[in-house]
């Protein structure tokens, strides 16, 4: 289960909790929850060795819980990088406007490559600050050919 099914769920159950007087109970004991997770994470984060730590980093559960409880060892740059490295086609990243959340990126080849939705999956267990997208098209190159040789008396 992803980190945005696992949201959905639990907003789901506190929705039906309201009205009852039990969602401002829910709500607390989602905190607690949280609070108790993240201490437990907080102190076993250390102890992961650099090597193992790095490779978990590309799993989206392990890197949603981490910055779920501000844990995650990487910038928003290199998080950006590692979601964009997972993706079948290069992308350029153009830049990263945090007080906006906006995200500029530009394909680097005009082949046929990953759709926009593929880009902000990759985007979303790793990077939640990014909540808009401006992905640009590669340039066409203009392909030039040779034309076959034309005889002389074709002319």
């Amino acid at each position: 289960m992803t980190a945005e099914q696992t949201g959905l769920r639990i907003q789901e159950a506190l929705d039906a909790l309201a009205g009852s007087g039990a969602e401002r109970a829910g709500e607390q004991l989602v905190r607690d929850l949280m609070e108790f997770y993240g201490e437990g994470l907080a102190r076993l984060v250390p102890l992961v060795p650099p090597p193992a730590l790095e490779r978990m980093l590309d799993d989206p559960a392990v890197a949603g819980l981490l910055l779920l409880h501000d844990l995650h060892p990487e910038d928003v740059t290199a998080r950006i990088d590692r979601a964009l490295a997972n993706l079948p086609e290069r992308i350029e990243v153009l830049g990263f406007e945090p007080d906006t959340g906006t995200l500029r990126l530009r394909r680097t080849a005009s082949g046929c490559g990953c759709g926009e939705q593929d880009v902000e999956a990759a985007l979303a267990c790793h990077v939640p600050e990014v909540t808009a997208l401006e992905l640009e098209r590669a340039p066409q190159l203009l392909q030039i050919g040779t034309r076959p040789p034309q005889s002389v008396e074709a002319r």
